[in-house]
C-alpha cells in the first residue's frame, strides 16, 4: 500500500531504509510513547522491523516528507492486532517534526486507503495519558474515547504506561454508524 498526500509519501519500508529509520526513531522522547519499540533503538532493531513479513490487512508504512529535494523519513504509521484482533492504529514521528500536522495528514491517508481497500469495520487506538498531543491527533482522525483508561506495556519505558482507549466508528457510505461494542483495553 502506498499513499501520497500534499506533503507526504507513505510506503512500505525496505531494508535499505534501516539506517534512516534508526536515526528517525532513535529518540527516547519518541520511543517512550510506543508499546513495541525498544530503547535504545539500534540499527539492528530497524533491520529486524523492516524484515518482518506484513499481513495485507495490517499495513505498516514509513512516512516521508516530500517538501525537499529528497524525501526524508520522518515517521511510521500502521495497523496492528489490538484487543480481540481488532485493527489498532499506531504511529510515531521524529521529534523535529512534531506539531506540524504530519501525523494527522498521514493518518487521514492511511484511514482513507483502509476504508477504500480493506473496509475494516472499525479501528481502535490508544495514547499515553502523558501524551495529550497524540489524543488530539486521534480526535482529528475521528476517534472518540471509549471511556476506558488502562495500562499498557511499553518496551521504550521499560514498564507500564497509563493509556486512554479510543475507537473510530465504522463508516458506511461515508457516514458514521454508531458502534455499540467498543473494544476494551488490555489490562
Amino acid at each position: 500500500m502506498f499513499a501520497i498526500t500534499e506533503r507526504l509519501l507513505l510506503r512500505p519500508g525496505w531494508i535499505e531504509d534501516a539506517p534512516a529509520l534508526s536515526r528517525a526513531i532513535g529518540d527516547h522522547a519518541v520511543v517512550r510513547n510506543l508499546a513495541r519499540a525498544p530503547w535504545p533503538y539500534a540499527l539492528g532493531d530497524a533491520e529486524h522491523f523492516l524484515a518482518m513479513p506484513q499481513r495485507h490487512d495490517r499495513p505498516h508504512m514509513l512516512i516521508f516528507r516530500r517538501e525537499g529535494a529528497t524525501p526524508e523519513l520522518i515517521g511510521g504509521i500502521g495497523l496492528s492486532d489490538g484487543v480481540n484482533d481488532t485493527p489498532e492504529l499506531g504511529y510515531w514521528l521524529a521529534r523535529a517534526h512534531w506539531g506540524r500536522g504530519y501525523a494527522t495528514e498521514a493518518g487521514r491517508a492511511l484511514i482513507a486507503a483502509c476504508d477504500e481497500t480493506l473496509r475494516l469495520p472499525h479501528l481502535i487506538a490508544a495514547h499515553a495519558l502523558d501524551n495529550p498531543a497524540s489524543g488530539r491527533v486521534l480526535a482529528k482522525l475521528g476517534f472518540r474515547p471509549t471511556g476506558e483508561i488502562g495500562r499498557m506495556h511499553s518496551l521504550g519505558r521499560g514498564g507500564e504506561m497509563d493509556v486512554r482507549g479510543l475507537i473510530r466508528p465504522r463508516f458506511a457510505r461515508g457516514e458514521a454508524v454508531a458502534d455499540e461494542q467498543a473494544a476494551p483495553l488490555a489490562a
